[in-house]
């Protein structure tokens, strides 16, 4: 069976460093971006499963670039969870189009569940 894929945006190293420790130990396939501005050509490119969304992020930022893939109809099934510290950060999913999010700083045993969640 093939692995489940991430793409993760987040522009900390030490976050996406973390993150790419555990997940691809849980045996998923990670694939990491700083930027947003190109969320469709990285989408496109590696086809997840799921994508882990951080809000501040360059160049457009985590809202606009999740509003930016949901305009796109065959982006629309793929799970995007937005990452933020923000205390506005329902809104923001909401804004978003962001199908479920998580707050900073996260425990990874319940990062871990809402990804499977999201995964089925």
């Amino acid at each position: 069976m093939a692995k489940k894929r991430i793409l993760i945006f987040d522009d900390d190293q030490a976050t996406l460093e973390v993150l790419q420790i555990v997940l691809v130990e849980t045996g998923y396939e990670i694939e990491i971006s700083e930027t947003s501005h190109d969320i469709i050509d990285r989408v496109l490119d590696f086809v997840p499963d799921l994508v882990l969304m951080d809000n501040h992020i360059p160049d457009i930022g985590g809202v606009a670039a999740i509003q930016l893939l949901r305009t796109k109809n065959e982006f629309n099934n793929i799970p995007v969870l937005l990452v933020s510290a923000s205390s506005q950060i329902i809104s923001l999913k909401k804004d978003s189009g962001a199908d479920d999010y998580v707050r900073k700083p996260f425990d990874l045993g319940e990062l871990e569940t809402l990804i499977a969640k999201h995964l089925g």
